[in-house]
């Protein structure tokens, strides 16, 4: 994959991440049910929405700063070692900053 490629897919994933969060957050500003047992209900599933969204924005960080790193030319090496990483590691996690025996 090129870094024209990389690039292309983790801006199609930030679009992603960034269309879900705000309908988290959304979500998460809805008024409450007036009964009770609803709005045990609606606290339990705003739980849920609020660590996935966190986990969300979190994803969104890595892959602001990979690409950053895309920008600045360090995008592909560990940013621990300074080794390559490979092909397959990014195929799979294109907002790593680490190579496979650095990330353990």
């Amino acid at each position: 994959m090129t870094i024209q490629q990389r690039k292309e897919t983790l801006e199609a994933r930030r679009n992603v991440l960034t269309g879900h969060l705000v309908e988290v957050e959304h979500a998460l500003d809805a008024p409450m049910p007036k009964d009770w047992e609803d709005r045990s209900s609606e606290r339990q599933g705003d739980e849920v929405l609020e660590r996935l969204g966190n986990a969300e924005l979190d994803e969104l960080r890595q892959i602001d700063a990979a690409l950053a790193r895309l920008e600045e030319g360090s995008y592909g090496y560990c940013q621990i070692c300074g080794d390559a990483i490979s092909e397959e590691r990014l195929d799979l996690i294109p907002a790593t900053p680490f190579c496979k025996k650095c990330a353990k």
